[in-house]
């Protein structure tokens, strides 16, 4: 399988797993500072305090990149090293960070992709309410000016939020990410505040910006066993809006799924219709983050979606729990080119935690699995394409093992291993892989595992 040149081979990140130093020159404070130190909060009670410090570290990590053949890196910006009350002061010293990275990977031959805003909500913020706050949309896009005028000569892909579902399911609704809320409320409120945050930070864009923006979506497709009854397709109708079209039909259609009153009843808020409508605005691409499918089924103890998962008997799992299912990543590509109007797509990130050795024995790390999953999941990208879809880019998740959020450091999806007592990085099996499916354009799918 060959792929088109050019085409984006690149892998992602997000500051807060990796970068640590999250106080360092002048930095302000975000919610998984406070978050962190919640006791129970996070596996283990580790934090970003040093993470894989990468802030140190950058020039070695993308020498690393560079050594592995990128051609791209998807990472983001943490909005409180620029601006640490979230508004106001800009932080010169952060920005310069930013600006530095972008300058190392371009003198590399590496793409920058950058994301604006990866969960990591200046706390000053979140004290006056955060995603809460209807002003949350200025001061979004009010930053996002600030770092499009800092560095947008040089950077030719932003996006402005990264999985909006997750920031509003886990962060408001249930519970299990910072600020660690559990309202269906503030969900509902969360949610849309997000979307216009987006569409103000897509227009700042327009006003100063000469590149390309888009947004980043996390989509698991629901799918049926069987033998499904009526109310097991209702309910993934149901878990489909929650999860998939509450982001994307605002910000492409300019209207929410009917659905959502459903699904959040007395908390859905009646939105007037032309709020609604200014959601959407036009866009450059779209990012699709994909890891796995969900065969569902009707459960009416679930919540806020009356539909749980059932576990395939022949599936392959994850450390985390996700099924192993790469013709659902072609297939959702195919739907979001279909109905959201053959849209620019990128997979802005794929990957998988799998068991890999807290050290490298004799400086290697072999990590079979995730080599399978990477082979399949790139296949599936190339079938996409045969089949119509718009794909421009592939972003491996993840360049470096980091903090898994709640899950702390008990989960590796990286490329690179990392060893977290001493910080050394050692290229898995998985990276040399993915490095000779980069040098052939995707021919090397072909090859057996390096």
């Amino acid at each position: 399988m060959n792929f088109p040149s050019p085409f984006l081979w690149g892998c992602a990140t997000s500051a807060y797993q990796i970068e640590g130093s999250p106080l360092a020159d002048g930095a302000g404070p975000s919610i998984w500072q406070r978050y962190s130190r919640t006791p129970g909060r996070i596996l283990g009670g580790d934090t970003g305090d040093v993470a894989c410090d990468h802030y140190r570290r950058m020039k070695e990590d993308v020498a690393l990149m560079k050594q592995l053949g990128l051609t791209a890196y998807r990472f983001s910006i943490a909005w409180g090293r620029v601006l640490p009350e979230g508004r106001g002061r800009v932080n010169a010293a952060g920005l310069d960070f930013y600006s530095r990275l972008v300058d190392e990977l371009l003198a590399a031959g590496i793409q920058p992709m950058a994301t604006l805003y990866h969960w990591d909500l200046p706390q000053a913020l979140d004290d006056r309410g955060g995603w809460l706050n209807p002003d949350v949309a200025n001061w979004f896009a009010d930053y996002a000016t600030i770092v499009y005028q800092a560095l947008d000569d040089r950077v030719p892909l932003w996006a402005t939020l990264n999985e909006p579902w997750v920031v509003a399911d886990g962060g408001y609704m249930h519970g299990v990410l910072a600020p660690g809320h559990r309202s269906a409320n503030e969900a509902a409120v969360a949610a849309h505040n997000l979307m216009r945050s987006h569409a103000e930070g897509v227009k700042a864009y327009r006003a100063v910006g000469k590149n390309k923006i888009g947004l980043v979506v996390n989509i698991e497709p629901k799918h049926l066993g069987p033998n499904a009854s009526e109310a097991d397709r209702h309910a993934a109708r149901l878990a489909d809006a929650y999860m998939n079209r509450q982001y994307l039909d605002p910000a492409l259609l300019g209207t929410y799924p009917g659905e959502l009153r459903e699904v959040f009843g007395e908390s859905w808020p009646d939105w007037p219709a032309a709020e609604v409508e200014a959601l959407k605005v036009p866009i450059d691409f779209l990012g699709l983050n994909y890891y796995t499918r969900a065969v569902v089924q009707a459960d009416a103890k679930a919540w806020p979606v009356p539909a749980s998962p059932v576990r395939q008997k022949d599936g392959i799992y994850t450390e985390t729990g996700w099924e192993l299912h790469p013709q659902s990543l072609a297939d959702t590509l195919v739907w979001m080119h279909e109905r959201y109007g053959g849209l620019p797509l990128y997979v802005t990130e794929n990957g998988a935690a799998f068991y890999d050795p807290p050290h490298a024995v004799n400086g290697q790390v072999d990590d079979p699995l995730r080599v399978h999953y990477l082979r399949t999941h790139i296949e599936a990208v190339g079938q996409a394409m045969q089949r119509g879809a718009d794909v421009r880019g592939y972003f491996a998740w993840s360049f470096l093992d980091n903090l898994e959020w709640s899950l702390g450091f008990s989960k590796r999806f990286g490329l690179v291993h990392v060893n977290f007592e001493t910080l050394e990085r050692t290229p898995k099996a998985s990276a040399r892989f993915y490095s000779q499916v980069i040098q052939t354009q995707g021919a090397a799918l072909a090859l057996d595992q390096p």
